[in-house]
């Protein structure tokens, strides 16, 4: 396949800014953060968009599944029935359009996060409005990295909620310090986004 574009470098001006509700499955009170992202972005870029929003640490693989296609950093080692297409070639203009209303993201293939993203609102781009990705709204804490999937993290919420749990504190001391499953600080998931933005926060990611 021939390349489309430079990773993570706008190759035009966006045509639509997309809202995209993007929620943790199987999360109970539900992990869920509303975001704002321009159409030129690549869906490389939309992944660390989407893992600053949500908590998670670019420490592993990621892979979209978007209208039949699956995106992601293609491997030669793993053989499929449908190839892994390059995620830094396409664009939210290019695979979304105006009529994808929701499509789904991966994150760490051990522990298994997934993630629905609904498309809550397409509108025309506007460079004062909604040229810029941002998080818009949220609720609950993004379980840690490396929990060891819903499953690890409902062991992990009762381990380190209960002081008399013989893990307690091991898990304390895992996590380095408390925990609230219920804490989401907007301004600081925005700050993570425009880090990353600024070119501080640029770690590729590891195997999953």
């Amino acid at each position: 396949m021939a390349t489309r574009g430079t990773a993570g470098r706008r190759k035009c001006k966006p045509k639509h800014a997309y809202r995209l509700l993007v929620k943790l499955q199987g999360s109970e009170p539900t992990v869920w953060r509303l975001i704002s992202v321009p159409g030129d972005m690549t869906l490389s870029d939309l992944d660390r968009i989407i893992q600053a929003a949500m908590g998670w640490t670019n420490s592993h693989m990621h892979l979209f599944a978007i209208d039949g296609n699956f995106y992601g950093v293609p491997d030669d080692e793993w053989i499929d029935d449908k190839p892994t297409l390059p995620d830094e070639e396409f664009t939210l203009d290019e695979v979304l359009g105006t009529t994808v209303k929701g499509f789904l993201h991966e994150y760490d293939f051990g522990d298994g996060w997934h993630h629905d993203v609904t498309v809550q609102a397409v509108e025309l781009a506007d460079e004062e409005r909604n040229s810029w990705p941002m998080c818009l709204a949220g609720a609950n804490a993004c379980p840690p990295e490396d929990v060891g999937g819903l499953g690890g993290y409902e062991e992990f919420l009762q381990a380190i909620g209960d002081p008399s749990h013989e893990q307690h504190a091991a898990m304390w001391r895992w996590c380095g310090g408390p925990f609230d499953p219920k804490g989401f600080d907007i301004n600081s998931a925005n700050r993570t986004i425009r880090d990353w933005l600024s070119g501080r926060h640029r770690a590729g990611p590891h195997a999953g």
